[in-house]
């Protein structure tokens, strides 16, 4: 694939509006990308499955990437015509406050605003110095009232509303601006995954599995168990990449143009270390560039399927991304492409002897 292939795909990815609980446009473009490349289910979640067998039935490697980015939802609209939201996932209030969303009606249709707040000018010293609070925020539609709102342009309660940031091809051409990394990014991969292995080649069964709210409490990777029974799973992510000014090494590790990042810990998975080795020797065999990372705080969807049947040896793999959970988030396509090329590598090197190696229980399961 090239260049302008993967900035096509990628800008795909990102644009389509799906924050948790309203993923089924993600969903629809994931169809539509996959299709005839692999068999399609879904779950009553809402998670959509992508399967597909190679020489062997066993083992089945599922590849979980969320679909749902971080957004918000109306919560209710004020007599003059002002938005007050719910947020949905982790939002720190500072990037918030002036930026640009668009709300989703009813009608699919794509509303613009900017979310406001009381100026400072108005404020005493106090309070101007202070973190402005979610709860004092609101989203100004350009609208003059309730009726306008709801009746003009369609805005109800509990309609979706996700941040405005178009995607961007920065100095250079490698590194690229956009919404909604966190996780289109791992999305992306799974898609470029299952598209290198469309021919075959590999001694087991894929299965892409994109999966609903994650953002708010991995919720839809609960019920992907029950339709996949994995044996293995490869999370597919963003990272943080600590590539910043004020970030201190030991706070945490990930740099742009080091590859994949194969996390250690996080706050929800301590990874199989038979399957963590496996997939670094991978990496060094194949000379794929990798590194390590690891964070206490948050999780991914491994934190759930860790637990299914009799266990699931599972790995979270990220591309580092900067500013993730904001309006705008850079990646570097080259760790995406190393990324894609370490898991199809891992792919075609899993069979039933190799993970029997991994979990370290002879022939038997």
């Amino acid at each position: 694939m090239t260049g302008d292939d993967t900035l096509a795909l990628l800008k795909e990815a990102t644009a389509i509006p799906g924050v948790p609980g309203y993923e089924k446009p993600v969903a629809e473009w994931l169809k539509v990308r996959l299709a005839g490349i692999a068999r399609v289910d879904e779950d009553r979640m809402g998670n959509v499955f992508f399967e597909k067998e190679g020489a062997s039935a066993r083992p089945r490697i599922v590849l979980p990437a969320h679909m749902d980015e971080i957004g918000l939802m109306v919560k209710l609209i004020d007599d003059k015509g002002f938005i007050r939201f719910w947020t949905l996932g982790g939002w720190f209030s500072q990037v918030l406050l002036a930026q640009r969303v668009v709300v989703i009606n009813g009608r699919g249709e794509s509303v613009p605003g900017v979310i406001g707040s009381k100026p400072p000018h108005l404020m005493d010293k106090e309070d101007a110095g202070k973190v402005v609070k979610i709860e004092d925020m609101f989203i100004d539609v350009g609208a003059s009232s309730k009726e306008e709102v709801e009746e003009g342009l369609g805005i109800a309660p509990g309609d979706p509303i996700v941040p405005d940031a178009p995607f961007t091809v920065m100095a250079g051409g490698k590194r690229i601006l956009a919404k909604a990394w966190d996780d289109r990014v791992g999305l992306a991969v799974m898609v470029r995954v299952l598209e290198e292995l469309r021919d075959g080649g590999h001694p087991n069964t894929v299965i892409g599995c994109a999966t609903v709210q994650e953002e708010v409490g991995t919720r839809g990777a609960k019920t992907v168990a029950a339709t996949a029974d994995p044996d293995v799973a490869l999370v597919l992510e963003s990272g943080i990449a600590a590539d910043v000014p004020g970030i201190k090494q030991e706070e945490a590790q990930g740099e742009f143009g080091k590859g994949a990042m194969v996390c250690v810990l996080d706050g929800g998975l301590i990874p199989h270390r038979g399957l963590r080795d496996f997939v670094t020797e991978t990496a060094r065999a194949a000379g794929i560039p990798y590194q390590y990372t690891s964070l206490k705080g948050g999780t991914t969807d491994g934190r759930e399927l860790q637990y299914a049947g009799r266990g699931v040896p599972s790995l979270y793999l990220g591309v580092p991304c900067r500013y993730i959970h904001a309006h705008h988030g850079i990646l570097d396509t080259g760790d995406f492409e190393s990324s894609v090329r370490l898991v199809v590598e891992v792919i075609r090197r899993l069979d039933e002897a190799a993970f029997e190696g991994i979990i370290g229980m002879g022939a038997k399961r």
